[in-house]
């Protein structure tokens, strides 16, 4: 059987390739994938795959009719709020291989939002058309409940990915604090030079060695590259191409402060403290799910010192997921993994 695998890939975003990464490791043994790449050679040759270029028209309905199955591979593809494209190009897709008589899986989804009728629209006639479904929050399963269709509810399923470990990160000093942040309007210039002195701030007061991980170098490393200055000696930028190894950072790290999704869900899976700055409702949905502590970009506090404060606290006291959590939690991921091998059997 062959399988044609959509997302947000070769991108360069860490948190997407992590969704292909486990996809590809709990895909059916029987299934060939063939990857949607926004940079086919760099998939083909990271992960061994048949590639297509995600954006080539004539290549992609070639390949689709060369499958027996479409797969929307995890994450946030059907919103209309970053990119009111997203959901009509996903969304044809799943229309043509669903059209064309593919069997079709909406794995490991977190849907919306969904703000403008025709796209909600076509949404609800995707998921409805599909063979099996798996969302990653309950959320987007309340949504699809309320189009009576049904789904299976389990966490991300990166919580799953088998990490790597770093060469030379040993070599580092200890303590750890890997901070993540990434570009985007509610990151303004004010918050970002507050964040930047809290991190200063905090530095100070724990000794740790701060790790600056862009996840996506696009959006992200010129962030980095701006926080870095003002902690030198003290802080590297770290930049990972390969999700497992990406992961793998967070092995020999004590806390971490992230805004995007995947570097939270990476670490917690790793045994980190996690302290969130949320930018969009998953990560909101996530702070929710694991009690975990954080603010809403718009409402961070204008005193750095109050920021810093926080964090020290959170380093000093909180908790790290418990073994019998964070077990509970990779094995419910796995659910993802039984989703494909209901779907993808061989008639």
């Amino acid at each position: 059987m062959r399988a044609l695998l959509s997302g947000y890939y070769g991108k360069g975003n860490g948190g997407d390739e992590a969704l292909l990464a486990t996809l590809l490791q709990m895909l059916p043994p029987h299934v060939t994938p063939v990857v949607l790449s926004g940079n086919p050679q760099e998939t083909r040759d990271r992960y061994g795959v048949e590639t297509v270029n995600r954006m080539a028209f004539l290549p992609v309905i070639q390949a689709m009719r060369s499958c027996d199955a479409f797969i929307w591979g995890g994450g946030s593809l059907i919103q209309d709020v970053t990119s009111a494209i997203n959901p009509f190009y996903y969304g044809g897709l799943m229309t043509l291989a669903q059209q064309m008589g593919l069997k079709t899986v909406a794995w490991g989804q977190g849907i919306g939002p969904l703000k403008r009728p025709q796209t909600r629209w076509l949404a609800r006639q995707n998921f409805a058309g599909c063979t099996k479904v798996s969302v990653r929050d309950r959320a987007s399963a309340a949504l699809l409940s309320d189009w009576q269709i049904s789904c299976i509810l389990a966490p991300d399923p990166v919580w799953a990915l088998e990490s790597q470990p770093v060469p030379g990160l040993s070599d580092l000093p200890t303590p750890r604090v890997a901070v993540t942040l990434r570009s985007h309007s509610q990151l303004t210039e004010t918050r970002l030079a507050n964040l930047t002195s809290a991190v200063v701030d905090f530095q100070k007061a724990t000794q740790a060695f701060i790790l600056l991980l862009p996840f996506q170098k696009s959006e992200d490393l010129a962030i980095a590259e701006a926080i870095q200055p003002h902690l030198q000696d003290v802080s590297q930028i770290i930049c990972l191409e390969d999700p497992q190894l990406l992961k793998g950072v967070y092995r020999g790290v004590e806390m971490t402060i992230g805004m995007r999704l995947h570097s939270l869900i990476m670490a917690a899976a790793e045994g980190c403290r996690c302290f969130a700055l949320s930018y969009d409702p998953k990560v909101n949905r996530l702070m929710e799910e694991l009690e975990m502590p954080g603010w809403d970009l718009a409402n961070l506090p204008d005193d750095p010192h109050v920021i810093s404060q926080a964090w020290i606290e959170h380093y000093n006291h909180g908790s790290r997921l418990s073994s019998e959590k964070l077990q509970s939690l990779v094995n419910q991921a796995l659910m993802h993994r039984q989703v494909l091998a209901e779907a993808l059997t061989i008639d």
